[in-house]
Protein backbone atom coordinates (compact mmCIF):
# COMPACT_ATOMS: atom_id res chain seq x y z
CA UNK A 1 0.00 0.00 0.00
CA UNK A 2 3.00 2.40 0.50
CA UNK A 3 3.86 1.99 -3.39
CA UNK A 4 3.16 4.87 -6.08
CA UNK A 5 -0.03 3.06 -6.97
CA UNK A 6 -1.52 3.08 -3.63
CA UNK A 7 -2.75 6.31 -1.61
CA UNK A 8 -0.24 8.32 0.17
CA UNK A 9 -2.49 10.96 2.07
CA UNK A 10 -5.84 10.70 3.96
CA UNK A 11 -7.59 12.58 1.22
CA UNK A 12 -6.39 10.34 -1.35
CA UNK A 13 -7.07 7.66 0.99
CA UNK A 14 -10.37 8.40 0.99
CA UNK A 15 -10.95 8.46 -3.04
CA UNK A 16 -9.07 5.00 -3.18
CA UNK A 17 -10.87 2.52 -0.81
CA UNK A 18 -14.21 4.69 -2.26
CA UNK A 19 -13.96 2.07 -5.25
CA UNK A 20 -14.52 -1.45 -3.84
CA UNK A 21 -11.97 -3.14 -6.32
CA UNK A 22 -9.36 -1.24 -4.81
CA UNK A 23 -10.66 -2.23 -1.15
CA UNK A 24 -10.60 -6.01 -2.80
CA UNK A 25 -6.98 -6.10 -4.29
CA UNK A 26 -5.48 -4.17 -0.92
CA UNK A 27 -6.90 -7.03 1.35
CA UNK A 28 -6.35 -10.02 -1.36
CA UNK A 29 -2.76 -8.87 -1.34
CA UNK A 30 -2.64 -9.34 2.39
CA UNK A 31 -4.59 -12.82 2.27
CA UNK A 32 -3.04 -14.56 -0.22
CA UNK A 33 0.92 -13.38 -1.01
CA UNK A 34 1.11 -15.30 -3.88
CA UNK A 35 -1.54 -14.32 -6.07
CA UNK A 36 -3.52 -17.40 -5.71
CA UNK A 37 -7.26 -17.49 -3.94
CA UNK A 38 -7.61 -20.32 -1.57
CA UNK A 39 -10.80 -21.53 0.71
CA UNK A 40 -10.65 -20.22 3.81
CA UNK A 41 -12.52 -23.89 4.90
CA UNK A 42 -10.46 -26.46 2.82
CA UNK A 43 -7.52 -24.34 1.61
CA UNK A 44 -8.41 -25.85 -1.73
CA UNK A 45 -7.48 -23.38 -4.95
CA UNK A 46 -10.89 -24.39 -6.88
CA UNK A 47 -12.64 -21.17 -6.11
CA UNK A 48 -14.03 -18.92 -8.61
CA UNK A 49 -15.30 -14.97 -8.32
CA UNK A 50 -19.05 -14.55 -8.48
CA UNK A 51 -18.35 -10.96 -9.49
CA UNK A 52 -22.57 -9.94 -8.50
CA UNK A 53 -22.15 -11.43 -4.81
CA UNK A 54 -19.03 -10.11 -4.47
CA UNK A 55 -18.32 -13.82 -2.83
CA UNK A 56 -16.08 -16.93 -3.76
CA UNK A 57 -17.14 -20.24 -4.24
CA UNK A 58 -15.56 -23.05 -3.50
CA UNK A 59 -15.92 -26.59 -5.50
CA UNK A 60 -15.10 -28.70 -2.98
CA UNK A 61 -17.59 -30.69 -1.32
CA UNK A 62 -18.18 -29.21 2.82
CA UNK A 63 -20.34 -26.65 4.64
CA UNK A 64 -19.86 -23.03 3.46
CA UNK A 65 -18.73 -23.50 -0.28
CA UNK A 66 -19.04 -20.00 -0.65
CA UNK A 67 -16.81 -17.58 1.14
CA UNK A 68 -16.31 -13.62 1.24
CA UNK A 69 -13.20 -11.43 1.39
CA UNK A 70 -13.63 -10.67 4.66
CA UNK A 71 -13.91 -14.49 6.39
CA UNK A 72 -11.02 -14.95 8.77
CA UNK A 73 -10.50 -11.42 9.16
CA UNK A 74 -11.51 -8.68 11.92
CA UNK A 75 -14.20 -7.70 9.58
CA UNK A 76 -15.70 -11.08 9.46
CA UNK A 77 -19.44 -10.92 9.52
CA UNK A 78 -19.55 -7.19 10.08
CA UNK A 79 -22.36 -5.36 7.66
CA UNK A 80 -20.09 -2.63 7.40
CA UNK A 81 -18.27 -2.46 3.95
CA UNK A 82 -14.41 -2.06 3.18
CA UNK A 83 -15.08 1.25 1.54
CA UNK A 84 -15.53 2.17 5.15
CA UNK A 85 -13.18 -0.28 6.99
CA UNK A 86 -10.11 0.83 5.47
CA UNK A 87 -10.38 4.50 5.91
CA UNK A 88 -11.48 3.97 9.41
CA UNK A 89 -8.32 2.02 9.83
CA UNK A 90 -6.26 5.00 8.08
CA UNK A 91 -7.60 7.49 10.44
CA UNK A 92 -6.73 5.12 13.34
CA UNK A 93 -3.08 4.78 12.66
CA UNK A 94 -2.99 8.44 11.27
CA UNK A 95 -3.99 10.67 13.99
CA UNK A 96 -1.27 10.98 16.25
CA UNK A 97 -3.81 11.39 19.44
CA UNK A 98 -6.41 9.03 18.33
CA UNK A 99 -9.93 9.63 17.19
CA UNK A 100 -12.84 9.37 18.59
CA UNK A 101 -16.03 7.23 17.94
CA UNK A 102 -18.18 10.10 17.94
CA UNK A 103 -15.42 11.60 15.24
CA UNK A 104 -15.40 8.40 13.38
CA UNK A 105 -19.40 8.30 13.18
CA UNK A 106 -19.75 11.46 11.67
CA UNK A 107 -16.72 11.19 9.29
CA UNK A 108 -18.37 7.62 8.04
CA UNK A 109 -22.04 8.38 8.50
CA UNK A 110 -22.48 5.60 11.30
CA UNK A 111 -23.89 5.20 14.77
CA UNK A 112 -21.61 5.86 17.60
CA UNK A 113 -22.23 2.46 18.77
CA UNK A 114 -20.78 0.90 15.31
CA UNK A 115 -18.28 3.60 15.26
CA UNK A 116 -16.89 2.70 19.18
CA UNK A 117 -17.37 -1.30 18.11
CA UNK A 118 -15.28 -0.91 14.53
CA UNK A 119 -12.71 1.16 16.44
CA UNK A 120 -12.32 -1.63 18.64
CA UNK A 121 -11.58 -4.43 16.44
CA UNK A 122 -9.18 -2.18 14.68
CA UNK A 123 -7.54 -1.56 17.95
CA UNK A 124 -6.77 -5.83 17.91
CA UNK A 125 -4.60 -5.37 14.57
CA UNK A 126 -2.61 -2.81 16.38
CA UNK A 127 -1.46 -5.68 18.85
CA UNK A 128 1.92 -6.38 19.17
CA UNK A 129 3.78 -9.75 18.22
CA UNK A 130 6.56 -9.98 20.84
CA UNK A 131 9.40 -9.79 18.79
CA UNK A 132 11.51 -10.86 21.24
CA UNK A 133 13.35 -8.95 24.41
CA UNK A 134 14.36 -5.79 24.52
CA UNK A 135 18.34 -5.24 24.84
CA UNK A 136 21.11 -2.29 25.15
CA UNK A 137 19.74 0.80 27.05
CA UNK A 138 16.33 0.45 28.52
CA UNK A 139 14.22 2.28 30.19
CA UNK A 140 11.40 1.24 32.81
CA UNK A 141 8.52 3.57 34.45
CA UNK A 142 5.54 3.20 35.65
CA UNK A 143 2.30 5.92 35.48
CA UNK A 144 -1.02 5.73 36.87
CA UNK A 145 -4.06 6.38 34.60
CA UNK A 146 -7.71 7.41 36.14
CA UNK A 147 -9.51 10.39 37.20
CA UNK A 148 -8.20 12.88 39.63
CA UNK A 149 -10.01 13.06 43.39
CA UNK A 150 -10.61 16.56 43.74
CA UNK A 151 -11.92 16.56 40.10
CA UNK A 152 -14.61 13.96 41.14
CA UNK A 153 -17.92 14.56 42.39
CA UNK A 154 -18.36 13.64 46.32
CA UNK A 155 -21.25 10.95 45.73
CA UNK A 156 -18.46 9.25 43.16
CA UNK A 157 -15.72 9.63 45.82
CA UNK A 158 -18.14 7.67 48.49
CA UNK A 159 -18.82 5.04 46.08
CA UNK A 160 -14.88 4.61 45.06
CA UNK A 161 -13.74 5.16 48.55
CA UNK A 162 -11.77 7.41 47.40
CA UNK A 163 -10.33 10.26 49.73
CA UNK A 164 -8.30 13.58 49.25
CA UNK A 165 -5.41 12.23 50.77
CA UNK A 166 -4.96 9.00 49.12
CA UNK A 167 -5.54 9.78 45.11
CA UNK A 168 -4.16 6.82 43.77
CA UNK A 169 -7.00 5.06 44.56
CA UNK A 170 -8.90 3.87 41.98
CA UNK A 171 -6.64 4.64 39.28
CA UNK A 172 -5.19 1.93 36.90
CA UNK A 173 -1.52 1.32 36.94
CA UNK A 174 0.59 0.72 33.70
CA UNK A 175 4.25 -0.44 33.38
CA UNK A 176 6.23 0.73 30.15
CA UNK A 177 9.77 -0.72 28.88
CA UNK A 178 11.62 1.56 26.68
CA UNK A 179 14.30 0.45 24.34
CA UNK A 180 16.80 3.43 23.51
CA UNK A 181 17.40 3.43 19.36
CA UNK A 182 19.76 4.96 17.31
CA UNK A 183 18.06 8.61 15.75
CA UNK A 184 14.94 8.50 18.32
CA UNK A 185 14.00 5.01 16.61
CA UNK A 186 12.85 3.84 20.32
CA UNK A 187 10.66 0.82 20.79
CA UNK A 188 8.26 0.69 23.46
CA UNK A 189 5.76 -2.05 25.36
CA UNK A 190 3.27 -1.87 27.80
CA UNK A 191 1.33 -3.82 30.49
CA UNK A 192 -1.08 -2.77 32.75
CA UNK A 193 0.17 -4.44 36.17
CA UNK A 194 -1.57 -4.51 38.99
CA UNK A 195 0.47 -2.31 41.60
CA UNK A 196 3.64 -0.44 41.22
CA UNK A 197 5.04 -3.11 43.86
CA UNK A 198 8.19 -5.18 43.40
CA UNK A 199 6.55 -8.38 42.87
CA UNK A 200 4.61 -7.12 39.80
CA UNK A 201 7.14 -4.77 38.24
CA UNK A 202 9.85 -7.75 38.16
CA UNK A 203 8.02 -10.42 36.24
CA UNK A 204 7.14 -7.48 33.44
CA UNK A 205 11.29 -6.63 33.75
CA UNK A 206 12.43 -10.19 32.93
CA UNK A 207 9.51 -11.02 30.24
CA UNK A 208 10.75 -7.97 28.10
CA UNK A 209 14.37 -7.22 28.77
CA UNK A 210 17.48 -9.46 28.41
CA UNK A 211 19.64 -10.11 30.58
CA UNK A 212 22.84 -7.98 30.59
CA UNK A 213 20.98 -5.15 29.47
CA UNK A 214 21.70 -1.42 31.55
CA UNK A 215 18.50 -0.77 32.84
CA UNK A 216 17.60 3.08 33.32
CA UNK A 217 15.28 3.65 36.42
CA UNK A 218 13.67 6.55 38.91
CA UNK A 219 14.69 5.90 42.41
CA UNK A 220 11.47 3.91 43.25
CA UNK A 221 11.95 1.52 45.72
CA UNK A 222 10.55 -1.73 43.63
CA UNK A 223 13.81 -1.26 41.46
CA UNK A 224 16.19 -1.36 44.01
CA UNK A 225 16.66 -4.94 43.85
CA UNK A 226 18.11 -4.57 40.34
CA UNK A 227 21.03 -2.68 42.15
CA UNK A 228 22.02 -5.63 43.98
CA UNK A 229 25.43 -8.08 43.11
CA UNK A 230 24.00 -10.88 41.90
CA UNK A 231 21.39 -9.07 39.75
CA UNK A 232 20.80 -9.89 36.22
CA UNK A 233 21.19 -6.13 35.18
CA UNK A 234 23.30 -3.00 34.95
CA UNK A 235 21.05 -0.66 36.82
CA UNK A 236 21.26 2.91 36.98
CA UNK A 237 18.82 5.24 38.42
CA UNK A 238 17.81 8.93 38.52
CA UNK A 239 16.74 10.55 41.57
CA UNK A 240 13.57 13.11 40.46
CA UNK A 241 13.75 14.74 43.55
CA UNK A 242 17.67 15.59 42.85
CA UNK A 243 17.56 16.24 39.40
CA UNK A 244 15.98 14.85 36.39
CA UNK A 245 19.28 13.83 34.16
CA UNK A 246 22.21 12.98 35.34
CA UNK A 247 24.46 12.29 31.54
CA UNK A 248 22.80 9.74 29.86
CA UNK A 249 21.01 8.35 32.91
CA UNK A 250 17.32 10.04 32.60
CA UNK A 251 13.84 7.95 31.62
CA UNK A 252 12.49 11.18 29.78
CA UNK A 253 11.97 8.63 27.10
CA UNK A 254 9.12 7.36 28.73
CA UNK A 255 8.10 10.35 30.10
CA UNK A 256 7.80 11.33 26.84
CA UNK A 257 5.40 7.96 25.76
CA UNK A 258 3.26 8.76 29.00
CA UNK A 259 2.50 12.60 28.24
CA UNK A 260 1.79 11.19 24.64
CA UNK A 261 -0.78 8.31 25.99
CA UNK A 262 -2.18 10.79 28.29
CA UNK A 263 -3.04 13.63 25.72
CA UNK A 264 -5.21 10.85 23.83
CA UNK A 265 -6.82 9.41 26.46
CA UNK A 266 -7.73 13.08 28.32
CA UNK A 267 -8.23 14.74 24.89
CA UNK A 268 -9.46 12.40 23.18
CA UNK A 269 -11.24 9.55 24.75
CA UNK A 270 -12.10 11.32 27.76
CA UNK A 271 -13.01 8.47 29.77
CA UNK A 272 -11.76 4.47 29.16
CA UNK A 273 -13.13 1.43 31.05
CA UNK A 274 -9.86 -0.03 32.99
CA UNK A 275 -11.64 -3.10 31.41
CA UNK A 276 -10.67 -2.24 28.13
CA UNK A 277 -7.55 -0.08 28.42
CA UNK A 278 -5.50 -2.68 27.51
CA UNK A 279 -6.35 -1.98 24.02
CA UNK A 280 -6.26 1.24 23.86
CA UNK A 281 -2.30 1.01 25.12
CA UNK A 282 -1.89 -1.16 21.87
CA UNK A 283 -3.31 1.24 20.00
CA UNK A 284 -0.91 3.79 21.36
CA UNK A 285 2.52 2.00 21.02
CA UNK A 286 1.74 1.05 17.98
CA UNK A 287 1.85 4.68 16.50
CA UNK A 288 4.58 5.11 18.34
CA UNK A 289 6.57 2.14 16.79
CA UNK A 290 6.12 3.14 13.70
CA UNK A 291 5.96 6.96 14.22
CA UNK A 292 9.21 7.22 11.58
CA UNK A 293 7.19 5.67 8.72
CA UNK A 294 4.44 7.28 6.66
CA UNK A 295 0.57 6.94 6.84
CA UNK A 296 0.82 4.61 4.17
CA UNK A 297 3.22 2.62 5.93
CA UNK A 298 1.75 2.20 9.13
CA UNK A 299 -1.58 1.70 7.49
CA UNK A 300 -0.02 -1.11 5.43
CA UNK A 301 1.38 -2.35 8.36
CA UNK A 302 -1.69 -2.00 10.38
CA UNK A 303 -3.72 -3.73 7.50
CA UNK A 304 -1.60 -7.31 7.87
CA UNK A 305 -2.68 -7.77 11.51
CA UNK A 306 -6.66 -8.22 10.64
CA UNK A 307 -5.70 -11.89 9.68
CA UNK A 308 -6.79 -14.74 11.71
CA UNK A 309 -8.17 -12.66 14.45
CA UNK A 310 -11.42 -12.11 15.65
CA UNK A 311 -13.54 -9.97 18.65
CA UNK A 312 -17.35 -10.12 19.23
CA UNK A 313 -19.53 -7.81 20.43
CA UNK A 314 -20.59 -10.18 23.68
CA UNK A 315 -16.58 -10.53 24.07
CA UNK A 316 -16.14 -6.91 24.06
CA UNK A 317 -18.93 -5.62 26.14
CA UNK A 318 -17.67 -8.49 29.15
CA UNK A 319 -20.58 -11.41 28.24
CA UNK A 320 -18.05 -13.25 27.91
CA UNK A 321 -13.73 -13.31 28.40
CA UNK A 322 -11.91 -11.32 26.00
CA UNK A 323 -10.16 -13.62 23.11
CA UNK A 324 -7.20 -10.88 23.17
CA UNK A 325 -5.45 -11.02 26.42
Amino acid sequence: MASKSGPETLQQAILFFSDYENCKRAVEAIRWTDGVVKCPTCGSEKVTYLAKQRRWKCYEQHAKAQFSLKVGTLFEDSPIGLEKWLPALWLVTACKNGISSYELSRALGVTQKTAWFMLSRLRLALQGKGGGKLSGEVEVDETFIGGKARNMHKGKLRRLHLTMNNPMVGKVAVMGVLERGAKGESQVRLERIPSNRRRHVRPVIDAHIEQGATIYSDSLRSYRHLSQADSDYVHNVIDHAQAYVDGNIHTNGLENFWSLLKRAIKGTYVLVEPFHLFRYLDEQAFRFNNRKGTDAVRFATALKGILNKRLTYVALTGSELPQTC
